[in-house]
C-alpha cells in the first residue's frame, strides 16, 4: 500500500484551502514571499549589501528555486495549463521568478522580485476574507460607472495642461527654463497637482500670475475625482440596499452572495 499522495490530493493541497494541509501549504508560500521581500529590502542597503552580499545572493537563489518548483508544480497540476499561465496569478507567479534569472545578464534586476508582493493577495483566500468581496465588488461597480466621467475629467485636465504649458513657453521662454512646450507641460502638471518641485520657476510677472491661477485651480481639480467616485459609490450602495440580498427559492434562506448560483445552505440553484 502506497503512502504517497495522489496527483488529485496534491492538486487539492496546492489549489484549495479547506483543510489543514492546504492551509499549511499556502501559509508556507506566504512566509517564503515575506522572507524573500525582507531579504531584497535588506540587500538594497549599501552597508548590509557590502557585508552580507554573498549570503543575500544565496538566499535569493534558494527562494527562486523554491518558487520555481512551486510554479512548475502548479503548471503540472493544472487541467488547463495555458489558462493558468495566462491568468493573473499565473503571470504573477512567473514574474516572481524571472528577475533572479535576469540578474545573471542584467545588473540589479534582482530587485524586481518585489513583484512577489502581489502574491500576498492570496491572503484574501487563505484568511477567508471572501465576505469582503461584496464590498470590493461595490467599489468596482462604482469605479466602472465613473469611467466616462473620469475620462472626461482627464481630457479636460490634459487640455488645461496643454494650454497652460504653451502660454508659459511663450511668456517665459528658454531663459526661465521653459525650453519647450513639453517641458512647460511638465511644469504645468507639477503646478496643477500642487506638488511644486521648484526645478522650473517663472520669473516674469505674467508667468507668476498664471502660476497662481493654476495653483488655485489645482485645489479645485484634485477634489473632482473623489466627488465623482463618491457619488457613484453612494448610488451603488443605495441600489444594493434597495434590492436586498439573494433569497433561496427552496429554503428561503437570505444573505446569499450576489454572484452565487447555488444556495450555501441547501445546495439548490438560486
Amino acid at each position: 500500500m502506497s503512502f504517497l499522495p495522489t496527483k488529485s490530493r496534491i492538486a487539492h493541497i496546492v489549489f484549495e484551502h479547506d483543510d489543514r494541509a492546504s492551509k499549511n501549504f499556502d501559509l508556507s508560500v506566504l512566509f517564503l514571499i515575506l522572507a524573500s521581500l525582507f531579504v531584497v529590502i535588506l540587500d538594497s542597503e549599501p552597508y548590509l549589501n557590502e557585508r552580507y552580499h554573498h549570503e543575500f545572493y544565496i538566499l535569493e537563489w534558494v527562494f527562486t528555486i523554491l518558487f520555481t518548483i512551486e510554479y512548475s508544480l502548479r503548471l503540472w497540476l493544472s487541467r488547463n495549463k495555458w489558462g493558468y499561465v495566462l491568468s493573473f496569478y499565473g503571470l504573477v507567479d512567473l514574474l516572481a521568478i524571472i528577475p533572479t534569472f535576469l540578474s545573471l545578464f542584467l545588473i540589479n534586476t534582482q530587485f524586481l522580485v518585489v513583484i512577489r508582493g502581489l502574491r500576498l493577495l492570496r491572503v484574501v483566500r487563505i484568511l477567508k476574507l471572501g465576505r469582503y468581496m461584496r464590498e470590493a465588488e461595490t467599489l468596482k461597480t462604482a469605479l466602472r460607472n465613473s469611467r466616462t466621467k473620469i475620462q472626461l475629467f482627464v481630457g479636460t485636465v490634459l487640455t488645461i495642461v496643454l494650454i497652460a504649458g504653451t502660454i508659459m513657453f511663450i511668456v517665459e521662454g528658454p531663459e526661465s527654463g521653459f525650453t519647450s512646450i513639453g517641458v512647460s507641460m511638465y511644469w504645468a502638471i507639477v503646478t496643477l497637482t500642487t506638488v511644486g518641485y521648484g526645478d522650473i520657476t517663472p520669473l516674469t510677472p505674467v508667468g507668476k500670475f498664471l502660476s497662481s491661477v493654476i495653483m488655485l485651480l489645482g485645489y479645485a481639480i484634485i477634489a473632482v475625482p473623489t466627488g465623482i467616485v463618491s457619488s457613484e459609490l453612494t448610488a451603488v450602495q443605495r441600489k444594493v440596499h434597495h434590492t436586498g440580498n439573494k433569497v433561496c427559492k427552496t429554503c428561503k434562506s437570505r444573505h446569499l452572495d450576489e454572484d452565487s448560483n447555488y444556495c450555501k445552505y441547501c445546495g439548490e440553484p438560486v
